[in-house]
């Protein structure tokens, strides 16, 4: 009874759309799922997610669940998780995608899922890391270990979304470090992101993840901006 008068006041609504959800609908309409803009990178091996690295570094696989537009549903659900508390996007689309990447024929099968880190401080302002449950869900469906500790944001720095390329370069190079030990040596790391654009943060922490020997690197992304 009293689930429902809150949800008679405070409605629970689309995180796509702001339409009020149905009592079988969870964080997104049915609307909003059927119009999701899916990549289907994980179909094509030379997607244009895996072409962010080219001559840059050595990357095993690449890809990104959705595309990214400006004012589109994607950027309102990044906007409510990034933004608004609302972790359980995360959850929905690692249940979602990850049953793309069950299908995956891998050479060498994923081993940890690293999320990009935030600086304590970042931290301590959002109170979470908007990838965390995207990776969780990702590990529990994979069956594999989602760990955190191993890569460590080491400085401090603003958001990059205006910076030009040439920028974030800059700005990105050497602010990532890891924890090394005997046990995450000769591992395949499955590193997820929020959004991917240039790839220079992916890339930097990718570097840093490298210097533990016998590390294979990959990249799995909610969404790439759609240039």
């Amino acid at each position: 009874m009293f689930n429902y008068i809150i949800d008679l006041f405070f409605p629970k609504v689309c995180a796509g759309c702001r339409t009020i959800l149905m009592s079988n609908e969870t964080i997104l309409c049915t609307n909003c799922r059927h119009e999701m803009p899916l990549t289907q990178y994980h179909l094509d091996t030379k997607n244009e997610a895996v072409k962010k690295f080219y001559g840059k570094i050595e990357i095993e696989y690449v890809s990104a669940f959705l595309y990214f537009n400006k004012k589109g549903i994607v950027q309102e659900l990044i906007h409510n998780l990034k933004y608004k508390g609302l972790e359980e996007v995360g959850t929905v689309l690692g249940n979602w995608y990850v049953e793309d990447l069950k299908e995956l024929k891998l050479e060498t099968p994923f081993d940890i899922i690293i999320p990009v880190p935030l600086h304590k401080r970042k931290f301590k302002e959002r109170g979470y890391n908007q990838v965390t449950t995207f990776g969780k869900a990702l590990a529990e469906g994979l069956n594999i270990t989602y760990d955190a500790s191993i890569l460590y944001r080491k400085k401090y720095s603003k958001t990059q979304s205006k910076k030009n390329l040439l920028g974030r370069s800059e700005n990105i190079e050497n602010i990532f470090d890891v924890i090394s030990t005997e046990e995450n040596q000769n591992k395949h790391f499955l590193i997820v992101d929020d959004v991917l654009t240039t790839g220079a943060t992916l890339e930097a922490c990718s570097r840093a993840l490298l210097k533990i020997p016998g590390t294979k690197i990959s990249i799995v992304c909610m969404a790439m901006a759609n240039s």
